[in-house]
């Protein structure tokens, strides 16, 4: 079997195909990351050339529904980086706390593992009831996943372990319950949740937040889209609200790189600077 290829004038054509069909602006993500993603999707679907996908893309929409799912994933677990989470239950709470009403945007939030990590570690505080959370994802199918709260009783080990090294407090299993080989998380949790889809890409501001959180999302745009996101985000805190972004990425290279402070330069945690500028 030949190896599948895909040339950048097919990309091009894809993805004009798919923003035209679809409505999913994929231009600006990073070229490499996604002729990957494609390439996988192909292996999986058993199609051989660049005409066959543009042909399954543009006449079954429940392959594109599948498509999309392969090319937007994003590997995720619960407290993933643990020390990320010891340093937001150190440095960031004390100030949420300070708060009537917290607001937080979990963006890129994939199936929500770290949105009820998040929720997990505001109860253990004694922030969750006063906390509204806002998880978005540009895939409305992994929207559906999140919500229900459901996850394979085979990665408790792990969650479990991550969970202790972030400072857990108590014991993780009171936050599940197992049935038929799968955790279900508690509907305490859930209550302050909202799921939702937003587009990162065309998408714009809907609330003010104190803090925001988009981790491991941002590495698969290019350097314009990375900017024009931050610069939404920026727009979307309140003053001196939280961001979170993952470790392999960075606010060197934006606009507003100026108008946050570093609270954490090894898990990417920053504060906007108390302003009332906007980035237009």
């Amino acid at each position: 079997m030949a190896e599948r290829h895909i040339t950048n004038d097919d990309l091009v054509e894809i993805l004009h195909l798919i923003n035209r069909t679809y409505g999913y602006d994929f231009s600006d993500y990073s070229r490499a990351s996604i002729k990957r993603r494609i390439h996988r999707s192909m292996d999986m679907s058993n199609l051989e050339t660049a005409y066959e996908l543009k042909f399954r893309l543009a006449n079954d929409a429940e392959y594109f529904r599948w498509f999309l799912e392969v090319l937007t994933v994003n590997v995720t677990e619960m407290f993933r980086d643990p020390e990320f989470y010891t340093e937001l239950r150190e440095k960031v709470f004390p100030a949420l706390a300070t708060y009537p009403i917290i607001k937080i945007w979990h963006a890129g939030c994939a199936t929500g593992e770290e949105v009820y990590s998040m929720a997990i570690m505001l109860k253990e505080a004694g922030l969750l009831e006063r906390a509204k959370i806002y998880a978005t994802d540009l895939n409305p199918l992994n929207i559906e996943k999140a919500k229900k709260g459901i996850t394979s009783l085979q990665h408790v080990k792990s969650y479990t372990h991550n969970y202790i090294r972030s400072g857990g407090k108590t014991d993780f299993s009171d936050y599940y319950s197992a049935q038929y080989g799968a955790a279900i998380i508690s509907s305490e949790l859930r209550k302050n949740i909202l799921f939702s889809q937003h587009n990162l890409v065309t998408d714009q501001v809907f609330n003010e937040f104190q803090l925001i959180c988009c981790r491991n999302v941002l590495i698969y745009f290019n350097k314009d889209l990375q900017n024009r996101v931050i610069s939404l985000f920026y727009d979307s805190l309140s003053p001196m609200g939280y961001l979170a972004i993952g470790t392999k990425e960075s606010l060197l290279f934006t606009e507003v790189r100026d108008r946050f402070e570093v609270i954490s330069a090894e898990n990417k945690i920053f504060r906007r600077k108390k302003s009332s500028t906007s980035i237009k």
